[in-house]
């Protein structure tokens, strides 16, 4: 039949130009960003072989969209109905020429029809459970608590619509074909075969073959269709997702933030062209093309939303929503982009508005991005964890505070007198470096100091890295205390740089100001070089995470371990043993730091394990899905005024398991949840009725004990205090007001020490 390939050809000729113009203009579209070098290294012969997996893991296995079951199974049935099924329309352009047509060595094997009727028929039903799914939690049902609020869900009905002509124009043209006995497969295609009975009743051959090539045609038709709504909606993450999870950065972890880059080449604060180098982002275009693909990627799904530690205490920041703001922008302002100067001077005037809009201003002034959803994150990682196409939000976030930050000087006040301490004394509230070893006369053993009791760090195992808060802080001090016990007790020798040691530069780098980080983390760098480190402990997820992960970028290379790591490994050594009960329940948070950005999940349970009497609870949002604290992403010196405070939802959802322990590994999670079971006592709320919030090495400390300890506030202890049974002391990450430990003046401009 002539007619058949002319009509069938003459439809893909028509559309196949749009489809490629659109991929054509999507290309050029990132293109016209930054360039991003170290992103095509994931493409060399070296790291080929990883990239491989990585289509292999998450692409074809669906990894990551599997972690949601349901969701994850109907959407893996999806999936690998477009790769099966691409097998049937080989077929059908085959069939256009030749209604015999088999694909070959394979065509004619049953195996393979069962497998096209088969995911076809799973397909549909998963079609089902989406449209379940997306009724059950529609915007406006759930508002805020749907995961699809801002989505564009009416392109998303569309598109299942569209899954379903492609199903059962399938089995039109299949089951015609079987009643013809063109369909290359026997009983092997069930479904199709039984298509085929409902075309038993036309006799006429010449009837049947025209009705075969009307489904055959719809068939054609539909894909087509749908290839050209598919390019030009967000449902071109289809073909544009499997290069974003080529491309994407994909560490053990969250990996480091990236250092700031201008033009495909690391910014040099030393050396830099005012008029051409870029600090952050101050338009779109100053995005990488990696960002381009990060925002045409996104399929709006809401997963990173749904676990937006912001978005679910009422801010104004969705992750998601910042990628759709981003990619609408993009768009409206391609035409911009695209141009030449000459041709900018003709184009509509509302391109030239769009062109004009501020990134990051307030909505009401046109911005395109408002101030409060850049600064409502946390860095927690929950959003990129999450992501089943690998965007990388935290970048872009901090990417665009890096500009406000630098260039603008636009950021949170209160934040100011922190940056301002980490320049002048080295520590967020401005303490003097004398104080950083005070915490050591309380200790009935010698702690060895660099430079006094060790000459370099290769006569000792291990650096303990004590931290800003681990020195300075009254809670943290405990923990401090206790890891240093507990390293004694094992015969572990180790030393400290006291105050030599200065702050990471975690609080400067995550809030934006790239240079301070820099300062500071050139400096230790050079004191730890000097000093000899290889191996590190730290017991701040934030330091353990910037000295392991980002000082590499600045030629420090060190073997990073957190305490409950080595902890962990002395008890699992025998050289740690916990000897006492501790009667009572405990739950475990897991800090974003240490658990998300480092994986490190199971040494802390392990050894809350190991402690006897012990009841433990978990939380119903632990490990990769554990809920911030709120302290993160230099969130820990700013105000909190939008929406509930992060850390009550946090400590609400601990307290529902009526615990006498809450455990963490993490001074700032301590200082923000026992903050929050401070005030919730303070307002008389029983369900916080003589709760602790301690360190796992607090808990630890205890149990090596040989005394029979309790919890509670007024349980007997000895050694120095290892709980918190002063709810007041250095509160919100405040050192204590001992005027002997207070810095000099003006170290602290602000006044504002800590967080309110």
């Amino acid at each position: 039949m002539t007619t058949r390939w002319i009509v069938g050809l003459a439809m893909t000729l028509a559309v196949l130009p749009i489809a490629a113009r659109r991929g054509l203009w999507l290309y050029k579209l990132a293109m016209t960003g930054q360039p991003a070098p170290d992103r095509l290294a994931n493409v060399e012969r070296p790291k080929i072989g990883a990239a491989i997996k990585r289509q292999v893991v998450e692409v074809f296995g669906q990894k990551k969209l599997l972690k949601w079951t349901v969701p994850g199974m109907a959407h893996f049935f999806v999936f690998w109905a477009f790769v099966i099924l691409g097998t049937v329309y080989l077929e059908a352009y085959g069939a256009l020429f030749d209604e015999n047509f088999a694909i070959p060595l394979i065509g004619k094997w049953d195996l393979l029809g069962f497998a096209q009727d088969t995911i076809a028929l799973l397909a549909l039903i998963s079609l089902g459970v989406f449209a379940a799914i997306r009724w059950k939690d529609s915007p406006a049902r759930k508002d805020r608590k749907s995961r699809f609020k801002g989505s564009h869900t009416g392109g998303a009905w569309l598109i299942l619509f569209m899954i379903v002509n492609v199903i059962w124009t399938m089995f039109w043209f299949r089951g015609a074909a079987a009643a013809a006995g063109n369909l290359p497969y026997g009983d092997g295609a069930y479904a199709s075969q039984a298509a085929g009975e409902l075309f038993e009743g036309i006799e006429n051959h010449d009837t049947l073959e025209w009705v075969e090539t009307a489904g055959l045609w719809a068939h054609i038709g539909v894909m087509l269709v749908f290839l050209v709504i598919v390019v030009y909606s967000k449902h071109m993450h289809i073909f544009i997702a499997p290069l974003n999870v080529t491309f994407a950065r994909k560490p053990n972890g969250l990996g480091p933030l990236l250092p700031m880059q201008s033009n495909g080449k690391p910014l040099d604060f030393e050396d830099f062209d005012e008029e051409t180098d870029i600090f952050g982002r101050s338009k779109v275009e100053d995005f990488t093309w990696k960002g381009f693909l990060d925002f045409a990627t996104c399929t709006e799904c809401g997963r990173c939303q749904s676990q937006c530690p912001a978005w679910n205490t009422g801010k104004p920041l969705s992750p998601k929503m910042v990628i759709l703001d981003l990619r609408d922008h993009a768009f409206a302002k391609a035409p911009w982009l695209l141009a030449s100067e000459e041709e900018r001077e003709n184009l509509p005037e509302s391109v030239k508005a769009e062109a004009e809009r501020p990134l990051v201003a307030p909505l009401e002034e046109g911005g395109v991005i408002d101030p409060d959803v850049i600064w409502s994150c946390t860095n927690c990682g929950a959003c990129v964890e999450q992501c089943p196409v690998d965007i990388e939000h935290i970048d872009h976030i901090v990417d665009m505070r890096r500009y406000q930050t630098m260039i603008e000087s636009n950021f949170p006040s209160e934040a100011g007198g922190m940056l301002k301490n980490l320049e002048k004394a080295g520590n967020p509230w401005g303490m003097p470096a004398r104080m950083r070893t005070e915490w050591t006369k309380d200790l009935d053993f010698e702690v060895k100091v660099l430079g006094e009791d060790v000459e370099d760090l290769s006569e000792v195992e291990y650096l303990f890295w004590v931290g800003c808060a681990g020195a300075l802080d009254d809670k943290a001090q405990k923990t401090t205390k206790a890891v240093a016990e507990l390293l004694h007790i094992a015969g572990v020798e180790f030393a400290i740089l006291g105050q030599s040691e200065t702050c990471n530069g975690d609080p400067a780098r995550r809030m934006g100001n790239e240079f301070v980080f820099q300062m500071l983390a050139q400096q230790n760098v050079e004191v730890l070089n000097e000093a000899k480190a290889t191996k590190i402990v730290a017991t701040c997820p934030h330091c353990f995470n910037t000295l392991g992960r980002e000082y590499p970028q600045l030629g420090g290379n060190y073997e990073l371990v957190h305490h409950t790591q080595l902890l962990n490994e002395l008890v699992a050594n025998g050289k740690l043993k916990p000897v006492s009960n501790i009667e009572g329940t405990a739950t475990y948070h897991d800090p974003c730091f240490l658990g998300r950005h480092n994986k490190v999940y199971s040494p802390p349970r392990e050894l809350i394990s190991k402690v006897g009497g012990l009841q433990y609870k978990e939380m119903e949002r632990s490990k990769e899905r554990s809920f911030c604290c709120g302290a993160g992403g230099a969130r820990m010196w700013m105000e909190e005024t939008i929406g509930q405070r992060i850390n009550d939802n946090r400590t609400e959802e601990a307290l529902s398991l009526n615990p006498d322990t809450i455990v963490t590994g993490c001074p700032f999670c301590k200082t923000m949840i026992s903050d929050s079971v401070a005030g919730k006592q303070g307002s008389g709320d029983k369900s916080a009725e003589g709760v602790q919030v301690i360190d796992v090495a607090q808990l630890l400390v205890q149990a090596t004990r040989p005394v029979k300890v309790g919890v509670a506030a007024d349980g007997p202890q000895t050694g120095p205090a290892l709980t918190d049974n002063d709810p007041g002391a250095g509160s919100q990450g405040t050192p204590s007001e001992n005027p002997d430990q207070m810095a000099e003046p003006e170290a602290d401009p602000t006044g504002e020490g800590g967080r309110p």
